[in-house]
């Protein structure tokens, strides 16, 4: 069996190492990795494949920088290319990137099945491409491997048990690799106290408002007169700041870190503050409580269970929030919502043993 792994984001590879680990046990399954380079990242040397034990790709596209329309129809040519001549048998994609909608589209034209990994995630923001990402892959795919309850229920919702997909709830492969990196994760070269809260902020929904921003910052700034907040900062937001004129003196502001030293921030951190949507399920696996500068998330099973906060850019609820929670332990809050760190192995035995409907 050859499976075709189409990939755009260092996130991307990260998840999609942990299923690679779980393919190379089976000497009749080729896997071709492609990298379609729509997120360019520096980090993403030879060191980084090594380190992190992930297959390095096939294919390199090169294709980035440019407008969602461009870039997804550069892709959809390239990657059909590769599919004419490899031939899989799968092609494989995870999220809802413009790589995983291409790779998509292009299973659905040259009648390759198509797997999709997160499936049925909604956040029912259609201003988000994201979104529409995630809605068309799940439409042409043959089988959904949903992350939780909760995104097969969407599934549901939307028909799905009227169409041929075949869905299952395979757990969080995120899960998996939080359980593996763990192990072997590693302290960033910074000043560290005992008890800090990690943050991040990188959503265009928070750095392209200048109101939003100046909320945010108003907030972290009160709290790190009694705690240190240690934000990896890209040096676009950190421009954007610069720019605005918004002070961040009081904060630990540091390089973006590999994902090794995010895990080891996560794990030692007394809280987790952040825009981004793979952060708060890493902070509910490490037990950690999450304050999310957002006005909606797709996983919503965390803010049900009551370990994560909706506060969008508001100083009064960022404050509120952190006094009601800091230092309470969410050990007793974790279920099994995500899997129990096995969904490698289901997805890679789901697909050997597929059958079509």
């Amino acid at each position: 069996m050859k499976i075709l792994t189409i990939l755009g984001a260092r996130p991307q590879f990260i998840k999609a190492g942990t299923v690679s680990r779980e393919i190379k046990k089976y000497k009749s399954i080729d896997e071709i990795i492609v990298h379609t380079g729509q997120h360019y990242d520096a980090n993403m040397s030879d060191v980084f494949f090594k380190e992190m034990q992930i297959p390095k790709p096939t294919y390199f596209l090169g294709i980035g920088g440019t407008t969602h329309g461009a870039m997804t129809g550069q892709m959809i040519e390239k990657i059909e290319e590769v599919v004419l001549k490899e031939k899989p048998d799968w092609i494989m994609v995870y999220g809802d990137t413009n790589s995983t909608l291409s790779g998509a589209i292009v299973a659905s034209k040259l009648h390759v099945k198509l797997a999709h990994i997160e499936a049925g995630l909604r956040s029912f923001n259609m201003q988000m491409p994201e979104e529409v990402n995630r809605i068309l892959t799940d439409r042409v795919s043959s089988i959904l491997f949903c992350p939780t309850d909760t995104a097969i229920t969407n599934l549901y919702n939307e028909g799905y048990k009227n169409f041929n997909s075949t869905i299952i709830n395979s757990g969080d492969v995120m899960l998996d690799g939080a359980m593996f990196y763990q192990k072997i994760s590693e302290k960033p070269e910074c000043e560290v106290s005992d008890n800090y809260i990690l943050c991040t902020i990188h959503r265009a929904e928070n750095t392209d408002n200048k109101e939003r921003l100046i909320e945010i910052f108003d907030a972290l700034n009160e709290l790190a007169k009694t705690e240190q907040i240690i934000l990896p900062l890209h040096p676009r937001t950190k421009k954007v700041l610069h720019d605005l004129d918004i002070d961040t003196s009081a904060l630990t502001i540091i390089n973006p870190v590999g994902y090794l030293e995010m895990v080891w921030l996560i794990n030692n951190c007394q809280l987790v503050i952040t825009d981004s949507g793979g952060l708060q399920k890493e902070a509910y696996f490490f037990k950690k409580f999450c304050i999310t500068l957002r006005d909606e998330t797709e996983w919503v099973e965390l803010v049900d269970i009551g370990v994560n906060i909706l506060v969008g850019a508001n100083r009064e609820k960022i404050l509120a929030t952190y006094k009601n929670n800091s230092g309470i332990s969410i050990e007793n809050s974790v279920q099994n919502i995500y899997g129990l760190g096995k969904a490698s192995e289901l997805i890679v035995n789901e697909l050997l043993n597929y059958k079509e409907n």
